[in-house]
Parts: structure tokens; C-alpha cells; sequence
């Protein structure tokens, strides 16, 4: 089985001049050992929802695509991919990206992106996990996505 935890945020969300990040923790097991990796990064411009989205994204991409057939979960914080993931994208292709208002689906390119991803995997569960609290995984992309943001611009 594979874990995947993931975490976007912006700092100045939906101002000029905000900072986004995202960071992902993958963790399994491996031969019989415990295997991880750490990935982040960050974009200017952005929303919280739009970095949630690219931790996701990046998260699933980060599998090789020969692991796709293996249990894989996905937990994340943001309710907006928990339930886009689960409930709405269906409906959403159904009515050609189009919310149940008739609206079009923001961050449709992201959305269809993610779609895309998703649809190689086998084995997916996507499951949502208390932010800040006690699950390591997520305090662990939560802290990534934050690094990220703290040297935005700057040089490691």
C-alpha cells in the first residue's frame, strides 16, 4: 500500500502578490522496508484551492506509473478535493464542466488534469484527514508546503 499525504496553502490568499505552496509525503513499504519521499513547491499567484489541487497532482504523479495497480490513498485536509474527487467531477464531465448552478467548474484546468491522473490509478482511495491535528503524514505536507512558501524566491 501506498500513502499519499498532501497540503496546499497561500499565504495572501485572493490579494496581489500572494504566496502559494504545496508539499506531498509518500510513504510505504518496501521489501519489507519503510520507504518515503518529500516533494514542494511553491507558485505566485495563486489560491488555496488551486495549491490543494497541485499536491494532489503532484503526489500522484510522483507513483511510477507501475505502481498505479497497488492500494494507493490519498489523504488530504481540503474538503474541496476530498469531495471533488469523490462526488463532484463526475457530474461535473457529465454537464461539460459545468457546476449544478450551470457555473463554470473553477480551476477546471487543474480539475481536468487531476481527472486525467486519477484515471491510471486501479486501486484509489481518496480520504479526508483533520488538518492540524495528529496525523503525522499530513503535518509532514503541511510543513513542506510551508517551507515552500518560506523561501518562495529564495535560494535553498
Amino acid at each position: 500500500m501506498i500513502e499519499v499525504y498532501t497540503d496546499g496553502g497561500c499565504r495572501g490568499n485572493g490579494t496581489e502578490g500572494n504566496r502559494g505552496g504545496w508539499g506531498v509525503y509518500l510513504s510505504t513499504i518496501n521489501n519489507g522496508q519503510p520507504m518515503t519521499k518529500e516533494l514542494f513547491g511553491y507558485v505566485e499567484e495563486t489560491t488555496n484551492n488551486q495549491m490543494e489541487l497541485t499536491a494532489a497532482i503532484q503526489g500522484l504523479l510522483a507513483i511510477k506509473p507501475n505502481s498505479r495497480h497497488k492500494p494507493v490513498t490519498l489523504y488530504t485536509d481540503s474538503n474541496y478535493v476530498v469531495r471533488g474527487l469523490n462526488e463532484w467531477l463526475q457530474s461535473w464531465k457529465a454537464r461539460n464542466w459545468r457546476t449544478a448552478a450551470r457555473e463554470p467548474v473553477k480551476n477546471k484546468e487543474l480539475w481536468q488534469i487531476l481527472d486525467e491522473i486519477v484515471q491510471s490509478y486501479s486501486n484509489l482511495q481518496v480520504v479526508w484527514v483533520k488538518g492540524h491535528g495528529d496525523n503525522y503524514g499530513n503535518t509532514k505536507a503541511d510543513n513542506l508546503a510551508n517551507y515552500a512558501m518560506d523561501i518562495q524566491g529564495n535560494s535553498i
